[in-house]
C-alpha cells in the first residue's frame, strides 16, 4: 500500500474492435462482451458508487476480527465481498494497529505479572522455610543436651506412630481405588442390564413377527421372486450402463484423437491455403498473359476482317468493272482463300483460348470455395487464439500484480531480517550478561560452600567444646565465664552465619529474578518478531 500510495499506477485494457482486422469498423456487441467479461463495467459502476477498495470476506475477517468490539459482531456475518469507500481502509488499518498494540502490551504486562508473582511466591516460601529451620535449630541447640531428649531420639525410630499414618494413607488410597472400581462395575452392570432388556424386547418382537409371518410366507416368496427379477433387471441395466460408459470413453478418446487430427488438418489447410494463394497468383498472372494474347488475336482478327471487307469491296468493284484481267482475279482469289484459311485458324485458336479460359474460371471458383471454407476454419481458430490471448493477458496482469506483492513482501522480509539480526545481537549481549551472572552465581555458590564448611567446622568445634564442658562440669567459675564467653562468641558466629546465608539467598533470588526477567523479555521479543515475520 505504501508503494501504491507513493506512485500513480495506470491500468491499460486492450479491446478488439472487430474480428476481421479491418480499420474503422467497430462491432458493438463484441466490444460490450469484452468489457463485461473483463469486469471493466462492474469496476466503473463500483467506483461511481464510491467504493474503490474491495476485499474478499475471508481476508477481511482474518485482518479485522480483533476489532470486533469496536464494530460489533453483526459486521462479521458472512458476505461474499466487502466494499470500502475512499479512506475507510486506511482508518481501519490504523484502528487494527492500535488494537494489536494494546493487546500485545496487555499480554506482556500479564506475563510479567505472572512471572513476578511466581518469583514472589517462591521468596515467601523460602522465607517461611528459613524461619522454620532457624526455629528448629534453636530448639535443637537448647534440647540436644537434655537427657530425656536423647532418650526420645533413640526411642522415636522404634515407634509406629508415623508408620500408622502411612498405613492409613495407603488404606485410604486402596479404598478410593476400590470405590472407583465399584462405580465402574455398577455402571457396567447397569449397561449390561439395559442391553439385556433391549435384547429381550427384540427377542419378543422377533417371536411375534415370526408368528405373524408364518401365514404370509407365500407373499414373502412372491416378493422375493419379484425382488430377484428386479435385481436381475437392475444388474442388466448396470451392465448396459457399464458398456455405454465404456463406449462413451472410447468415443471420447476417438473425439480427442479426431480433435488432434482436425488440428493437424487445420495446419495442413493453412499450408494448402498458402499453396493455393501462390497458385492463384500464378493463375492470375497466366490469365493476364492469356488475356493479353486474346486481345492481340482479336485485334489481328479485326484487322483481317477489315482486309477481307476491303478485298470483297475490291472484288465487287472488279466484278462491276468486268474484271480487267484473269490473272489479277486469280491472285485476288488466292489471296482471299489464304485469308479465309488464316481466319479459320484464328477462330480455332480463339475457341481453344475460350475453353482454357472457362477451365481457369472453374478452377478459380473451386479454389475460392476451398479458400472460403479454410477462411471459416481459420476464423474459428483465430477466435480460439483470441480467447487464449485474453487469458494470457489476464495471467500476465496477475503475474505483474504478484511480482509487485513479492517485491513488497521481500522489502518487509528484509526489514524483519534486519530487526531479527538486531534482536540476535541483543540476545548475544544478554547471553553474555547471563554468563557473567552465572559466573557470579558460581562464585556465590563457592562462597556459600566455604561458609557451610566453616559452619560445619564450627559446629564440630562447638560439639567438642560442649563435650569438654560436660566432662569438666565441676570446673571453676573462671572456666564457666570462659565457657560463657565462648558460647556468646559461638552465638554471634551463628547469627553472622545466618545473616550471611540470608543475604546470599536474597542475592541468589534477585539474580534469578533478573535472569528470568531478561529471558522473558527476550522470549517476548522473539515471539513478537516471529509473529511479525509470519505476517
Amino acid at each position: 500500500m505504501k508503494t501504491l500510495n507513493a506512485t500513480h499506477p495506470h491500468f491499460i485494457r486492450c479491446i478488439v474492435p472487430n474480428e476481421t482486422k479491418s480499420p474503422g469498423v467497430c462491432d458493438a456487441g463484441l466490444i460490450m462482451h469484452q468489457l463485461t467479461c473483463n469486469g471493466v463495467l462492474e469496476g466503473i459502476r463500483i467506483c461511481r458508487k464510491g467504493f474503490p477498495n474491495r476485499l474478499y470476506y475471508p481476508d477481511f475477517r482474518h485482518s479485522f476480527l480483533v476489532c470486533h468490539e469496536i464494530f460489533g459482531r453483526e459486521h462479521f456475518n458472512y458476505v461474499p465481498q466487502v466494499f470500502f469507500r475512499a479512506g475507510v481502509l486506511g482508518s481501519l488499518e490504523e484502528l487494527r494497529d492500535d488494537r494489536v498494540g494494546m493487546i500485545l502490551s496487555w499480554l506482556q504486562a500479564w506475563i510479567r505479572g505472572y512471572t513476578s508473582r511466581i518469583a514472589f511466591k517462591k521468596l515467601q516460601e523460602q522465607r517461611i522455610a528459613l524461619i522454620v529451620v532457624q526455629r528448629n535449630v534453636r530448639k535443637f541447640m537448647k534440647l540436644r543436651n537434655w537427657a530425656w531428649y536423647r532418650v526420645w531420639q533413640k526411642v522415636k525410630p522404634l515407634l509406629n506412630v508415623t508408620r500408622v499414618e502411612d498405613q492409613i494413607q495407603a488404606l485410604e488410597e486402596k479404598a478410593a481405588k476400590a470405590l472407583e472400581e465399584l462405580e465402574k462395575e455398577s455402571k457396567l452392570r447397569k449397561e449390561y442390564e439395559s442391553a439385556n432388556m433391549t435384547l429381550l424386547e427384540e427377542k419378543n418382537n422377533l417371536l411375534l413377527s415370526l408368528e405373524s409371518s408364518k401365514g404370509n410366507m407365500s407373499e414373502f416368496l412372491e416378493k422375493q421372486a419379484k425382488l430377484q427379477s428386479q435385481k436381475a433387471e437392475l444388474e442388466a441395466q448396470l451392465n448396459e450402463t457399464c458398456t455405454r460408459l465404456q463406449q462413451e470413453e472410447e468415443s471420447r478418446n476417438q473425439l480427442f484423437q479426431g480433435k488432434r487430427k482436425i488440428e493437424q488438418e487445420v495446419s495442413n489447410l493453412k499450408k494448402d491455403i498458402e499453396d493455393l494463394e501462390l497458385t492463384i497468383q500464378k493463375a492470375e498472372q497466366d490469365k493476364a498473359t492469356k488475356d493479353h494474347q486474346i486481345r492481340n488475336l482479336n485485334d489481328e482478327i479485326a484487322h483481317q476482317d477489315e482486309l477481307i471487307n476491303k478485298v470483297n469491296k475490291e472484288k465487287k468493284h472488279l466484278q462491276e468493272s468486268n474484271q480487267k484481267t484473269g490473272e489479277d482475279l486469280q491472285g485476288i482469289e488466292d489471296k482471299c482463300n489464304h485469308l479465309s484459311k488464316v481466319k479459320v485458324k484464328l477462330e480455332q485458336t480463339l475457341d481453344e483460348l475460350e475453353d482454357s479460359l472457362e477451365r481457369e474460371k472453374k478452377f478459380r471458383s473451386d479454389i475460392e470455395k476451398a479458400k472460403r471454407k479454410v477462411e471459416g476454419d481459420l476464423k474459428l481458430t483465430q477466435e480460439s487464439i483470441a480467447d487464449m490471448e485474453r487469458s494470457h493477458k489476464e495471467l500476465e496482469q496477475t503475474i505483474q500484480r504478484k511480482d509487485k506483492e513479492l517485491t513488497s513482501l521481500s522489502n518487509k522480509l528484509e526489514e524483519e531480517q534486519n530487526a531479527l539480526a538486531k534482536v540476535h545481537r541483543q540476545i548475544k549481549d544478554q547471553q553474555s550478561r547471563i554468563e557473567e551472572l552465572e559466573t557470579e552465581v558460581e562464585h556465590e555458590r563457592q562462597a556459600r560452600a566455604k561458609a557451610e564448611k566453616n559452619k560445619s567446622k564450627l559446629g564440630r568445634e562447638l560439639e567438642e567444646l560442649g563435650d569438654r564442658l560436660d566432662e569438666a562440669g565441676g570446673a571453676t567459675a573462671a572456666q564457666i565465664e570462659l565457657n560463657k564467653k565462648r558460647e556468646s562468641e559461638l552465638a554471634k558466629l551463628r547469627r553472622d552465619l545466618e545473616e550471611a546465608n540470608i543475604q546470599h539467598e536474597a542475592a541468589m533470588a534477585s539474580l534469578k529474578r533478573k535472569n528470568n526477567e531478561t529471558v522473558g523479555e527476550m522470549s517476548e521479543q522473539i515471539d513478537h518478531l516471529s509473529k511479525m515475520k509470519a505476517r
